[in-house]
């Protein structure tokens, strides 16, 4: 608390601080503007349907990271999730197009050119997302069991005016996220999703407290508590691998001999895995819907592989073997030992007792082979906390606290406080000598 009064106190971080609250406020002031071309009557009494039952599990983590504007049809109802998808494919593709790789180790320069490329993208895949949402609300499939009205006019300008209006929202929460990484505090895109699934919270503790009284409410709470103690334990925990530069001279300069270290954090791949894991899990049971009701495959998807009002043991064990590959997977791909190994070389740096080159290569491996399976375990309990919460609590699977929602809170929690305490030391420093 004293530090964020110290930082209203500075001029340039109070502006940054109210520049980035300003454009909150109009994110989740576009959440309830309804799309054109949709009677927001009906679509509010079909969503209120829809979250009150099972319709809302094939949508329900892309609602999260909405903020809600998904089952509402809002203009921002894709939130960030396309330029999310963007960004993870970009970052793939990088293993499979040299291009692509090549602009990575360009530095500042090939950064900004892969920006572009994920902007393009992500326009694409919002065109994309919104046909399809339309589509899905044109032919009664996104609000199971609603039969209402929902598109009243179904013209060609009309559609192409909603897919317009929602490819725009998009684009305009994609630059309003750059603009609060470049002017304001902490990272833009991570703030909205941060402010998504927050205005989500005191909704599904209220549910809590309406169906399970004031004994359950309190133990959620305390839950709740220990859970975040230990995510925020967890993500603070890292690994170093002691480094050593020997001394060279450049010109008449001389270089080298200090020593750091390789930073590893125990959960190195962040809350990707779950992300993958959820989508994966999410195509059986939107193929189902698609499918006959009565037909043997769609019954048995919606019985083992759809988190209904059911519990699993089925889709546990696939959801938790998937966010275990996928940490494991997407850690191989954003932690090149290599690379590291070859700079470090290069530099003249080594890891005490180990050889530079290739067997500094297989250690550094060994260590973030290591180091990543208590992560992947980890990652897999937390995740696991809303379906025992489907069970013993009788929520819904978007249950807040756990899961994606409750590492996004707290990593970007984190992440803006260190920020905001880095910009304070900047503006506060005294030196050694006062």
């Amino acid at each position: 608390m004293n530090s964020f009064v110290r930082a209203l106190r500075t001029p340039e971080l109070r502006a940054k601080i109210f520049f980035t609250l300003g454009l909150i406020a109009i994110y989740r002031l576009g959440v309830f503007i309804p799309t054109p071309g949709f009677d927001y009557t009906n679509v509010m009494i079909c969503s209120d349907q829809s979250m009150s039952g099972e319709g809302a599990n094939a949508l329900g983590m892309i609602n999260m990271f909405s903020g809600g504007a998904l089952l509402q049809l809002s203009v921002f109802s894709l939130g960030v999730m396309p330029y999310i998808t963007a960004s993870i494919i970009v970052q793939l593709l990088r293993v499979v197009i040299p291009r692509f790789e090549a602009l990575h180790k360009e530095g500042a320069s090939g950064t900004a050119k892969l920006t572009q490329y994920t902007r393009y993208l992500t326009i694409g895949l919002a065109v994309l997302q919104a046909t399809t949402i339309i589509t899905l609300v044109r032919s009664g499939q996104f609000f199971v069991g609603c039969s209402l009205d929902l598109v009243p006019d179904q013209s060609i300008p009309t559609l192409l005016l909603m897919v317009l209006t929602m490819t725009v929202g998009t684009v305009l929460i994609m630059f309003m996220g750059e603009m609060i990484t470049e002017r304001g505090i902490g990272n833009g895109m991570s703030l909205m999703i941060f402010t998504s699934i927050a205005a989500s919270f005191p909704g599904a503790m209220g549910q809590v407290f309406e169906l399970q009284g004031w004994m359950t409410f309190s133990l959620v709470i305390l839950v709740a508590l220990v859970v975040m103690i230990g995510v925020v334990f967890v993500e603070q925990s890292q690994r170093r691998i002691p480094v050593q530069y020997a001394k060279r001279m450049v010109g008449r300069r001389m270089y080298g001999g200090t020593s750091t270290y390789i930073p590893i954090k125990v959960n190195q791949a962040g809350v990707i895995p779950v992300i993958f894991a959820s989508s994966i899990l999410a195509l059986p049971q939107m193929a189902a819907s698609f499918g006959d009701p009565e037909s043997g495959w769609v019954q048995w998807v919606n019985t083992h592989l759809v988190m209904g009002m059911s519990f699993s043991w089925i889709y546990a064990a696939v959801y938790v073997g998937l966010i275990v590959f996928f940490a494991f997977f997407y850690v191989s791909i954003t932690f090149n030992a290599e690379e590291i190994a070859d700079n470090m070389k290069k530099y003249g740096g080594f890891v005490p007792n180990v050889r530079a080159g290739k067997p500094t290569e297989n250690y550094l491996r060994y260590v973030i082979n290591r180091i990543q399976t208590p992560g992947a375990v980890y990652l897999a309990v937390i995740s696991l906390i809303p379906l025992f919460a489907l069970v013993y609590l009788g929520a819904s699977q978007n249950f807040p606290l756990g899961g994606v929602s409750l590492l996004i809170v707290i990593g970007v929690g984190l992440d803006t406080v260190k920020q905001i305490d880095a910009k304070l030391q900047q503006h506060h420093y005294e030196g050694i000598l006062r």
